[in-house]
């Protein structure tokens, strides 16, 4: 017995080691991520990144730094997922250690985990696979880094104008903040342009319409694949699921050197002081790890207008009143959610009735409306999808019954017609068996 106990011990052990990384798995009542695994080309980068490493750390995240060939790599530990995020900032990774594969991480984001994704011009296939999954394409030219003339940032020397300075910004503020990003943000890296056939992807940093990609150690032989506006030099996913992608085509936008940068874009007579990297990431990354534009529905019910409980059923041209309460996470607390275009649909193969839900400020939307006449199954639907957001699809199933015998009106107005032809038929008829009868 004893030996047996000896034995069981350091399986009980192995166990309790276990229960740390299992608990950390995503909760609905805080979506904030919380575990990120980091994976780096070169444990140098987790210096000259600090910063920006540094303020996810100080919104509490627990960052676990490895190198991408780790061979003890892996994102889920008997089916639990040992983190809720991913950095990938190892562009020249040809493969990654342990369990985790191009599969592998494409199937975490699947699981509605986040990813941020940073390439350069040493980017290789693996990377850009990610991306092209994501609906992101890079220059396929390996070479080609992003090259603008006229929207180049300033230097002593003339250089080779890859140096952007960015100002081309998503008008969002649920993804960029409220405060607008004044000094333009300093890129040097690849561009992508967006597959047009993906709908979830959206840029946030665009090029300008000089810029080009190309070889800048080389002339051009011919026209530049990607040009102008079509380039994306910083680009986000919200996918079905919720999970949230940021793909950019520059390493340095993160590095400690052009968060303390100053800036002056050529043509411009202002000169920042400090370059708008660290403002951009740091309010980007709230929205990719859902510290903003993060919404909960709760506390969904209908019942008949002055009532309380919910029915099993409705009647033709009831009154009823819907109810739902819409949350959003504000980074520490749910507050009310306020907006002015949730719809709710009274459902039946086609919508009969669609009505804007009215708020009172408090999180909670409401309204009324008449039962349709038309008897079946209906269902109460919601399907909320706004930039930014978090997307939710809410659905109940209520069957509409018609008035049963005893509950039509004894005598209905419109039917006097009918009531009047009937009395005059049978008086009729009386009157024409007495006239029948009794005289010849």
């Amino acid at each position: 017995m004893a030996k047996s106990l000896l034995l069981l011990q350091p399986l009980a052990l192995t166990l309790l080691s276990l229960l740390p990384s299992i608990s950390l798995c995503f909760s609905a009542d805080s979506p904030i991520d919380r575990r990120i695994l980091v994976l780096v080309d070169d444990l140098a980068v987790r210096s000259s990144h600090s910063s920006f490493f540094s303020v996810l750390a100080s919104r509490g995240s627990d960052l676990d730094f490895r190198l991408a060939d780790d061979p003890n790599l892996s994102l889920q530990r008997y089916g639990q997922p040992l983190y809720e995020a991913l950095i990938l900032f190892s562009p020249s990774a040809t493969r990654f250690g342990g369990s985790l594969d191009h599969q592998a991480v494409l199937d975490f984001v699947d699981a509605g985990h986040d990813l941020i994704l940073a390439a350069d011009p040493s980017a290789s296939d693996l990377i850009k696979g990610i991306a092209a999954e994501c609906g992101v394409d890079f220059d396929e030219d390996a070479e080609a880094v992003v090259i603008d003339h006229s929207g180049y940032a300033a230097s002593e020397t003339e250089g080779d104008h890859t140096l952007i300075a960015g100002d081309e910004f998503i008008r969002s503020d649920v993804i960029l903040g409220e405060k607008p990003i004044e000094a333009p943000v300093l890129f040097r890296g690849i561009g992508h342009s967006l597959n047009t056939a993906n709908s979830q992807v959206l840029k946030v940093l665009s090029a300008s319409p000089s810029a080009y990609s190309a070889n800048p150690s080389t002339k051009l032989s011919s026209p530049p694949s990607l040009t102008g506006s079509a380039i994306s030099l910083v680009s986000v996913v919200q996918a079905r699921n919720n999970a949230r992608v940021l793909i950019s085509g520059s390493l340095d936008l993160f590095s400690n050197r052009y968060f303390k940068s100053g800036v002056q874009k050529v043509g411009s007579s202002t000169k920042h002081q400090k370059s708008g990297n660290e403002q951009f990431v740091t309010e980007i990354s709230k929205w990719v790890f859902h510290e903003r534009g993060h919404l909960k529905a709760v506390n969904v019910s209908h019942h008949k207008v002055g009532e309380s409980s919910e029915p099993s059923m409705y009647r033709i041209n009831d009154d009823l009143e819907y109810l739902v309460e819409i949350y959003e996470w504000s980074g520490t607390t749910w507050k009310p959610y306020v907006a002015d275009d949730v719809q709710v649909q009274f459902y039946m193969m086609s919508p009969y009735v669609l009505k804007t839900l009215s708020t009172d400020q408090k999180g909670l939307y409401s309204t009324s409306f008449k039962v349709p006449d038309v008897y079946g199954v209906f269902q109460f639907k919601v399907e909320y999808q706004r930039l930014g957001y978090t997307s939710f699809s809410l659905s109940k199933q209520i069957p509409v019954r018609p008035f049963r015998h005893d509950e039509y009106e004894r005598f209905i107005t419109a039917a006097y017609p009918y009531y009047g032809a009937s009395f005059s038929t049978m008086a009729g008829f009386f009157i024409f068996s007495i006239v029948y009868l009794y005289h010849k």
